[in-house]
């Protein structure tokens, strides 16, 4: 039992450091892509996934929960609560999916994510800013998840499998019912 507690606050750990890492990349890439400063590629959310996939429900809430800890310390209070909206509201869609009586695709779950991240992102910019310019921006962020799901999908779906070899899930691990 203690082994396996020593095992799973390492590998969150080195989850959140790449999580970081990944988030770092994005922030970097963002304006040589010419895409918005809210806009981001979504990376980081890869580490959420395969949280929720292949460990804990709770490691991954605790890697959103950090994620927005890092963002409010590198980027300020209002990416820190946009972050901290949107990977709140994306970990109970990926929950919910979970939860489904049916089999849900790898693909469904990437886009469900990407478009309920930028949902709640919407829903903290209507609390700090104006419901207004969040209604405004809706359209072009809800086209940028569909986008960046499908590239988070695209990416998970290369290094999951690998990844479950490496890590095998349980029988009681929730994942089993996602297809990538």
């Amino acid at each position: 039992m203690c082994h396996q507690k020593a095992r799973e606050v390492a590998l969150t750990g080195m989850l959140f450091a790449l999580s970081m890492a990944l988030s770092f990349f994005e922030s970097a890439i963002t304006p040589l892509l010419g895409l918005m400063p809210a806009m981001k590629l979504g990376l980081s959310n890869i580490v959420v996934m395969y949280a929720i996939l292949f460990l804990r429900r709770r490691t991954a809430f605790c890697l959103v929960i950090l994620k927005a800890l890092f963002a409010f310390l590198t980027r300020g209070t209002t990416a820190g609560f946009l972050s901290l909206c949107g990977g709140t509201l994306s970990f109970l869609v990926f929950c919910l999916l979970l939860a489904l009586p049916v089999s849900v695709t790898g693909y469904i779950f990437s886009v469900s994510g990407a478009l309920a991240h930028n949902v709640g992102q919407l829903l903290g910019a209507a609390v700090i800013l104006s419901d207004k310019m969040a209604i405004a921006y809706a359209p072009v962020l809800l086209v940028v998840g569909l986008v960046v799901g499908s590239l988070t999908y695209a990416v998970s779906h290369a290094l999951f499998p690998a990844l479950e070899r490496v890590f095998p899930r349980g029988e009681n691990r929730p994942g089993r019912k996602i297809k990538f």
